[in-house]
């Protein structure tokens, strides 16, 4: 039951703009999920979920990004990211498509539903459209950072 409403968090601050605590209690309600303010709260924070302004200036729950174990990899081997539907597809060095795979695996997403990694591209088949999108930026964001 636990597994299954932490679920729902991350899918429901995915999909829409939840902005605080209460709203968030209603919506698990409103799916099925009878839960107290305490429930809502512990689970907020073993989630690690956390308040940031999005492109409207709207506060929402977002889930931060995991960091990388070795920044450097993306920084130096990822060349081009780029998206089409569910996927998300990263252009890599050439020889370095399993090594930027194997980081973007230990960093395990709800809505990564798995990844496959030649030589120099690597393919993130991701559940819905939106949530491609959304990894894409923030993988971009990610490099551009470094």
């Amino acid at each position: 039951m636990k597994y299954a409403r932490q679920q729902a968090i991350i899918n429901l601050i995915q999909s829409r703009i939840v902005c605080n605590q209460d709203m968030l209690r209603t919506l698990l309600q409103e799916d099925g999920f009878p839960v107290t303010q305490a429930t809502v709260s512990r689970d907020i924070r073993e989630l690690n979920l956390i308040k940031k302004a999005d492109a409207e200036g709207n506060y929402r729950y977002v889930r931060p990004a995991p960091p990388l174990t070795d920044p450097d990899l993306f920084v130096k081997n990822i060349v081009a990211i780029d998206m089409a539907g569910h996927t998300v597809v990263i252009k890599c060095h050439s020889g370095m498509a399993q090594a930027v795979c194997t980081q973007l695996d230990s960093i395990a997403r709800a809505e990564i539903v798995g990844t496959l990694a030649g030589d120099d591209t690597i393919f993130v088949l991701v559940r819905t459209a939106e949530q491609a999108k959304r990894f894409a930026a923030e993988l971009e964001q990610q490099i551009q950072d470094r």
